[in-house]
């Protein structure tokens, strides 16, 4: 099947976080902003999905559901064996109801009050919170921007990691904000650092599906049996297929004893059993099914981030496009229009009427950025630009 990533598909009247004019209100201050911002897509989902979701809700009872089934975990692994080039036992997947609630639990497991946990801004913001808000430490690993790119700065990393108290690491990979496809070599020195120093891993990969031509993605646990025992890997099919809404991913743990306390948490602490109905079966189909879709959707994406730069390099020669290696989130850097953060946020939605992330929710480093999803038609792409061009003149 061949899909229209051109079309507009008006969002406005189905609760959606990202076009609700009573939470663009609460959000940005305003309801006649254009909203390029939270990390979901204003594509299609798979057709096979909506046809599966039609032919389940039709079915008419929406009572509690088991996932722990041969067509859901199959789906899982095939996937990972499929994309990923990982053996996954079917006895290693954990549900949970999102990546950012397991991390919360995850903290609460592993690492006690007090201790600390590395992170490596600019980097998605709720790793602050569910460190801070669990009452842990957060330690900053700040990345290395030169040249229009990003390093990790592992002289800072082991460093960090010699500290005593520091107990766990979240890898993001990719990388959000800033786009980075980590290397393998990368990956592997991290890893030997949280290894000898007995650090746990916890690694982000929900946007591994999203690499972008060119770029190849290492999922962390693949690079040696040791890794693979000292990390837990998030995934979820949200970002892949555009189902956040459903609400469903799954925790890969081959540790059994990490595995049981990690389940203990999630299952007797906190209470999380199932996942929703509609979840269950958009993850099976979306995996056994929705290859073609995400081949299609990145092809498209790509000639995205190519507009969106060809366009800022003809049209804003003062902001540094960040070439992206993977997910839909581009990392613009408007820090030579002299703005500070407060007077950059004004301009975009008081005067270019856009709602972007603020580059400075992503921690040191995030300084006069901003965050754009560019999984959008075009033509809302090309509205966006010209709104902040025309503020600019």
């Amino acid at each position: 099947m061949k899909y229209d990533f051109d079309r507009v598909i008006d969002r406005t009247r189905t609760n959606s976080m990202k076009w609700n004019k009573h939470f663009l209100k609460d959000r940005f201050e305003s309801e006649e902003v254009l909203p390029l911002w939270v990390a979901d897509m204003d594509f299609q989902c798979p057709q096979p999905v909506i046809e599966v979701l039609k032919k389940r809700a039709a079915e008419e009872i929406y009572g509690y559901s088991w996932h722990k089934i041969p067509a859901y975990l199959n789906a899982v692994t095939n996937w990972m064996k499929r994309r990923h080039n990982w053996e996954v036992n079917k006895d290693w997947i954990v549900f949970s109801p999102g990546i950012v609630p397991a991390i919360y639990m995850l903290i609460q497991t592993f690492v006690n009050i007090g201790e600390k946990v590395i992170i490596q801004p600019p980097v998605y913001d709720p790793f602050f919170t569910a460190i801070e808000n669990n009452g842990r430490q957060v330690l900053l690993n700040q990345l290395l921007y030169e040249n229009k790119k990003y390093s990790i700065d592992f002289e800072d990393f082991e460093e960090k990691a010699k500290d005593p108290l520091t107990k766990m690491f979240i890898l993001c990979s990719p990388h959000n904000p800033i786009g980075r496809v980590w290397t393998e070599k990368e990956l592997r020195r991290i890893g030997d650092i949280c290894l000898d120093n007995e650090i746990l891993i916890v690694s982000d990969e929900i946007h591994h599906d999203l690499i972008l031509s060119g770029y190849k993605h290492t999922l962390f646990s693949t690079i040696s049996k040791e890794f693979e025992q000292n990390t837990f890997v998030c995934t979820a099919p949200g970002k892949t297929f555009n189902i956040a809404g459903l609400q469903i991913s799954n925790i890969i743990i081959s540790d059994k004893r990490k595995r049981e306390a990690f389940t203990n948490t999630i299952m007797n602490i906190n209470g999380i059993m199932i996942p929703n109905v509609f979840g269950i079966v958009a993850l099976i189909t979306g995996y056994d099914e929705g290859e073609e879709w995400l081949d299609q959707v990145l092809k498209y994406i790509e000639a995205n981030f190519k507009f969106l730069k060809e366009f800022i390099s003809e049209n804003l020669p003062d902001v540094d496009f960040i070439d992206p290696e993977g997910t839909y989130l581009a990392w613009l850097d408007f820090s030579k229009l002299g703005m500070n953060d407060e007077e950059l946020r004004e301009f975009m939605l008081k005067k270019a009427k856009v709602a972007l992330d603020d580059g400075k929710i992503f921690g040191p480093g995030g300084e006069g950025f901003q965050r754009m999803n560019i999984a959008c038609p075009r033509s809302l792409l090309k509205e966006c630009m010209i709104r902040i061009v025309n503020a600019l003149n």
